[in-house]
């Protein structure tokens, strides 16, 4: 476990990230400025040396290393930079030799016929618990996680009706005793240990396929959606791609956050655009790309 996450605790980082989030949604509108410390301290509401040490306490990297990261020439040379270590994993059969890999996380995806029923007859538990990236609801069957959201703005409703609405037919029920547990080994860098983790999912065949070559995007790299595309063996179908993208409803386990525009834009994402390049940067800083 990364000793920085374990020093401080979710509950600090998740904290300390609903501070950080306002200084990401400042460096967003203004990184063409290149505005310095004060004024991104300023938007905080913190003091230089308090900012300073909050933000690079919980990114691991320092906030003007968090405004390079926001450039499009850098996301540029990320994108190019992670081609090859992407050629690596894939021939390989693996993803990254870290914590998300195809030995660490397995999927298995509901038949057909469970499709139709939309959740008939499955428990589902949920908790919500903090992250590095605010808190989330972490949603559990007895065949593995089935769901993992971002609350926005403190109110779980939002992200309550998003699991219903996956999962229409279940029997959903708040149990954070049953979904604790899994919170460390997902976002504390446990590098495998122990039993794997495993996603029961409801998607298409092609989103399902689309989720595992996700999974191979090692922590640190980005993908276009074109890349991905070509690495399902459907070079035409980037647009499709971006839609399965959009539909995973797994948050950071399948790292739709991974992929960006092949122009190097971010683009946006589900639980919020900030929070998406929070996490590139709180994984790039953790493999010294930044």
């Amino acid at each position: 476990m990364n000793t920085q996450v374990e020093t401080i605790g979710f509950q600090q980082l998740s904290h300390d990230y609903r501070r950080m989030e306002q200084a990401i949604r400042y460096l967003e509108e203004h990184f063409r400025n290149q505005p310095g410390l004060k004024e991104i301290a300023a938007s905080a509401h913190l003091s230089e040396f308090h900012f300073q040490r909050l933000f690079s306490r919980w990114a691991g990297v320092s906030p003007k290393k968090f405004l390079e990261f926001l450039t499009l020439d850098y996301a540029k040379k990320l994108l190019q930079e992670s081609e090859s270590v992407l050629d690596a994993t894939y021939e390989s059969g693996l993803s990254s030799p870290g914590r998300l890999h195809d030995l660490f996380v397995n999927i298995e995806a509901v038949t057909p016929g469970e499709y139709k029923q939309k959740g008939a007859g499955l428990t589902i538990s949920y908790g919500i618990h903090p992250s590095p990236f605010g808190e989330c609801l972490l949603a559990v069957t007895e065949r593995g996680i089935c769901g993992l959201s971002f609350i926005e703005n403190e109110n779980p409703k939002k992200a309550l009706q998003y699991l219903a609405a996956n999962w229409p037919n279940a029997q959903i029920a708040e149990n954070p005793k049953a979904t604790e547990p899994y919170i460390e080994k997902i976002f504390g860098g446990s590098n495998g240990n122990g039993a794997p983790l495993k996603l029961f999912l409801k998607g298409t065949n092609f989103q399902i396929k689309v989720w595992e070559a996700l999974l191979k995007i090692p922590p640190g790299c980005v993908a276009s959606y074109e890349n991905i595309a070509a690495r399902i063996g459907k070079p035409t179908a980037s647009r499709a791609v971006g839609t399965a993208v959009a539909n995973n409803y797994v948050a950071y386990l399948i790292p739709c956050h991974r992929v960006i525009q092949k122009i190097g834009a971010f683009g946006n994402y589900r639980w919020g655009a900030p929070r998406k390049k929070a996490m590139l940067v709180w994984e790039a800083g953790r493999r010294e790309i930044v």
